[in-house]
């Protein structure tokens, strides 16, 4: 297990400033993943995270693999950790799989950002465990 250090409170800070600033600090998106898990909206930091992983892989192979279980886990309907997004990116994206390329989810990933961009990163701000954080 990766060991989290406690920010300080400046670091903290930092975090209200820009939500890349937040995603990009270790603690920061733990923290932020233990906030949306206890508003159980945690597919959409998880989707995001695989998507990152996804546009870095090289091998053709694994490239297909991990764009199934990508639509396998969080965009076809009735999926373990189903997204919110709509039906013709859904569409998109299962057309795109067939032939994975590194861009096959973007649509959805920037729409997911979006997402937690505009709704759970102002809540997560005013939280009381990003308030004491920044004491």
């Amino acid at each position: 297990p990766i060991s989290l250090c406690r920010p300080s409170p400046e670091e903290a800070q930092l975090w209200s400033e820009a939500f890349d600033e937040l995603l990009a600090n270790k603690y920061g998106l733990a923290a932020f993943r233990a906030f949306l898990k206890s508003e159980f909206c945690e597919e959409n930091i998880e989707f995001w995270l695989a998507c990152e992983d996804f546009k870095k892989t090289k091998s053709p192979q694994k490239l297909t693999s991990k764009a199934k279980k990508i639509y396998n886990d969080f965009i076809e309907k009735e999926a373990p950790k189903e997204i919110n997004i709509d039906f013709q990116t859904k569409n998109m994206i299962a057309q795109n799989i067939q032939e994975a390329t590194h861009t096959c989810f973007s649509a959805a990933q920037k729409r997911v950002y979006s997402l937690m961009e505009n709704n759970s990163y102002p809540r997560f701000l005013e939280s009381e465990f990003y308030q004491e954080l920044c004491k």
